[in-house]
């Protein structure tokens, strides 16, 4: 064989090697490149699947727990109100729709979720002998401190009779009454007085006059993360007082206690006009003047959630004329929220004192927009078992003179010195 035969043969020989080598190559390319793509695939799967099943966990878990919700408020009033109540039916229907994420025409975030209430007749006992503010001031005037009010006074309290008018007359004499004691001490008085017991019901005292079926609803409220007002035609700090110490006293916190206002000034400082000629320094008292600033009612209720809420409230609960202003605010058409007023009719005459025609005011109120509730037909309860209506719904106490009291007073010093 030549040698260029030789050559020939030996490149023909390597360049078939090349060849394999090559071939060799791609393929083990092609492999990987198959294997990544099915780790791919299947990562993607599994990916998917996991989102799949995430997604499907998470919706499991959101229907669980409307559902729950749906069914909490199934069970709510249901304690004091009455198994066919439709009022308490529309409270329930209104929370559930406000309070569900997913119904994005009706939600209410939690921030805007504002209910007021009115507390005399709302909330508590207003029919008089029961009137807790009126009641406290006859009290102070005739018979706990007779000596520290004028003659004019004890007459306006003596005057004070079944259908009288709570008005602003009315008010700044409450306001006189109580001229020259400190805020702490009015509060403390008014926490005193609610120990007291009326003629109106048996074991009933000022203080245990809350209505059963709304405290329950002050409760539901609060639990759906409703921020609960209380706004009075009562002076402020008496309704402070008598919050503080009753069954709703977790619910609402002070600064969410709205009502009448008397004058207040530090002592020595009552004649001047202007609060901005003094300070406030440690150990300072602050005092009623026996000034009198506004009587919370009617427009002014309005007016006073505005300035002291800045917004509209979304619930509205009333019981007469003077709180239509606020609940006629909470569902103005401009409202950006769902709203709903809701106003207690007095007409339960075996269980309470109530004297209004549900036919009529139930009418009359829902021409207005608002739900009625009747007190004898949505009320399963209205108080505690210990409670019960009494035979009279007042009893008149006679008045001594200060010369008789004082004649008997020297009668029984003389019996006791001759006893010695």
């Amino acid at each position: 064989m030549s040698n260029n035969t030789k050559l020939i043969k030996k490149i023909l020989i390597a360049a078939a090697f090349l060849v394999c080598v090559v071939a060799l190559a791609i393929m083990s390319r092609e492999r990987a490149a198959g294997n990544a793509a099915n780790a791919t695939e299947s990562i993607t799967t599994d990916s998917s699947t996991a989102e799949s099943n995430a997604a499907e966990s998470t919706t499991a878990d959101s229907n669980a727990a409307g559902e729950n919700q749906s069914e909490n408020n199934e069970q709510a009033l249901t304690a004091y109100w009455s198994a066919d109540s439709a009022a308490a039916q529309s409270l329930r229907d209104y929370v559930t729709k406000v309070t569900d994420e997913a119904n994005a025409d009706s939600f209410i975030p939690v921030k805007d979720r504002i209910a007021v209430f009115d507390m005399d007749g709302t909330l508590t006992c207003e029919t008089f002998y029961t009137y807790y503010d009126t009641m406290m001031f006859i009290e102070y005037c005739l018979y706990d401190h007779p000596d520290q009010v004028s003659e004019e006074l004890k007459q306006a309290a003596e005057e004070i009779k079944p259908g009288y008018k709570a008005d602003e007359t009315l008010a700044r004499n409450f306001a006189k009454a109580y001229a020259g004691m400190t805020v702490d001490e009015f509060y403390d008085y008014a926490v005193e007085f609610g120990k007291k017991y009326t003629d109106s019901f048996n074991n009933m005292r000022y203080i245990d006059g809350f209505y059963l079926p709304m405290v329950e609803l002050v409760e539901y409220l609060y639990e759906n993360d409703f921020t609960i007002y209380v706004i009075s035609g009562t002076e402020r700090t008496t309704t402070r007082a008598i919050v503080a110490n009753s069954p709703i006293k977790d619910y609402v916190t002070p600064n969410h206690v709205i009502g009448t206002d008397f004058e207040v000034k530090q002592p020595g400082y009552e004649d001047i006009a202007s609060n901005m000629d003094f300070k406030y320094a440690d150990g300072d008292d602050l005092v009623l003047t026996g000034g009198f600033i506004q009587k919370n009612l009617n427009a002014n209720k309005s007016i006073y959630v505005e300035r002291e809420i800045g917004q509209r409230p979304v619930l509205a609960f009333g019981n007469s004329g003077s709180d239509t202003s606020m609940m006629n605010y909470a569902i103005d058409s401009r409202n950006q929220y769902p709203a709903e007023a809701y106003m207690i009719v007095a007409d339960d005459s075996v269980r309470e004192w109530g004297t209004a025609d549900w036919a009529e005011k139930s009418a009359e109120y829902s021409a207005m927009g608002y739900v009625p509730v009747s007190m004898e037909k949505d009320f399963a309860r209205i108080y505690p078992d210990t409670i019960s209506k009494a035979a009279e719904q007042y009893v008149e106490r006679e008045q001594v003179s200060e010369p008789e009291e004082q004649a008997e007073v020297e009668s029984e010093e003389e019996e006791l010195a001759n006893a010695a």
